[in-house]
């Protein structure tokens, strides 16, 4: 926090208040209300700061670039630079609870306890899941909840996880759903266009041999033993073994790939943070939408910036260098292990008025949930 460094401790107090008081109304603050705020947390613990005080001291935020003004007779507003070292000082230190409020004494065990209501309510809305895709479905769910953002869970499946169960159902000519059910907990469905049309007692005839010889075994595995077994197998057997190769082949598209699964909710949060005005903002908006929608993309952000080797909750400002939709919106993630393996991430998509202090702390246990769970 070496810019940190660079202003007082008064004045980090200060610009802690602007900030957050700016993510809680959205609008530009006075020193009148920033001098009360700081009157209000101290509650006897000290002499207050002077309205004059306050305004001089924000001058030299403004001046150091962490505040500026919209108009002329408008309070401030913090700028992007003022966000990220808030962010640092919830992320540094003894842990997030800090804030720079070391002038505020009860605002600690405030916040500590806070934090542990908020995870007494992940741990009951994750009572009673069980498996990685209801587990990533929780996720994004709860995520977009306690942010009021677009909350992200991805699970990132190897190849060599083992099947525990598969069935077929016949849509249509020529059309069939495949379920894969793996040991991991993860239930991939997809959509099948076959060559030929195959009956109800003909699907059922291939899920029933994939499950009866190759349950427990892994992805690439399968592939390999049904390719052996068509090249060694008697004529009249070949056929029922073709149609559970390119049954299986369609359900499980390639071999030793890694599946990603992506669950995404939260997306109608944002459309009330942004503002939309010109044909220009509505176009703006548009984009925004398919990116938020279109779930490789969202897959290819979080690759971008989240490592599954880092320990903590990453905080992004500057999505916009990889995804110009995303400009004015943040992205706060962490990797989530399973079994102590980094395989796959959680975070929240949001504006840059999201609460950070609650979302870190979201972000970073949820984390931990995955961990526990799986």
């Amino acid at each position: 926090m070496v810019e940190a460094e660079r202003i007082s401790a008064r004045q980090r107090a200060i610009l802690t208040a602007i900030v957050e008081n700016y993510i809680e109304t959205g609008e530009p603050v006075g020193s009148g209300t920033i001098a009360g705020t700081i009157a209000r947390l101290q509650a006897g613990g000290g002499a207050g700061l002077s309205p004059a005080t306050v305004r001089n001291e924000m001058a030299e935020l403004a001046n150091e670039g962490l505040l500026e003004q919209p108009h002329t007779s408008a309070g401030r507003v913090p700028t992007a630079r003022a966000f990220r070292m808030y962010v640092e000082q919830l992320s540094g230190g003894a842990g997030m609870a800090r804030l720079g409020r070391r002038i505020v004494g009860a605002a600690g065990s405030a916040l500590e306890s806070q934090r542990l209501h908020l995870e007494s309510q992940i741990d009951s809305s994750f009572a009673g899941v069980s498996g990685t895709q209801a587990l990533l479905e929780r996720t994004s769910h709860v995520l977009a909840t306690v942010s009021s953002g677009v909350g992200v869970a991805v699970a990132v499946v190897a190849g060599g996880d083992t099947l525990e169960h598969v069935h077929f159902s016949r849509l249509g000519q020529g059309r069939v759903l495949a379920v894969v059910v793996t040991t991991s907990g993860l239930v991939r469905d997809r959509m099948l266009t076959l060559d030929v049309d195959v009956t109800p007692r003909e699907l059922e005839a291939a899920a029933n041999f994939l499950n009866e010889h190759f349950r427990g075994w892994s992805v690439e595995r399968v592939r390999a033993e049904i390719g052996r077994l068509v090249e060694r197998e008697r004529r009249e057997y070949h056929l029922m073994l073709s149609q559970v190769e390119q049954l299986w082949a369609g359900a499980v598209p390639e071999s030793g790939a890694e599946v990603q699964t992506v669950y995404v909710e939260g997306v109608a949060n944002l459309l009330g943070n942004q503002a939309v005005g010109s044909a220009e903002d509505v176009a703006r908006l548009r984009e925004l939408m398919a990116a938020l929608e279109t779930k490789q993309r969202l897959v290819e952000l979080l690759d971008a910036y989240i490592d599954a080797k880092q320990e903590s909750v990453r905080v992004i400002f500057d999505l916009e260098e990889h995804m110009p939709e995303m400009a004015g919106l943040v992205l706060i993630a962490a990797p989530a292990r399973m079994a102590g393996e980094g395989r796959g991430t959680v975070g929240v998509i949001g504006p840059k008025r999201i609460h950070y202090e609650n979302t870190m702390n979201a972000v970073s246990y949820i984390a931990q949930v995955f961990e526990r769970m799986l």
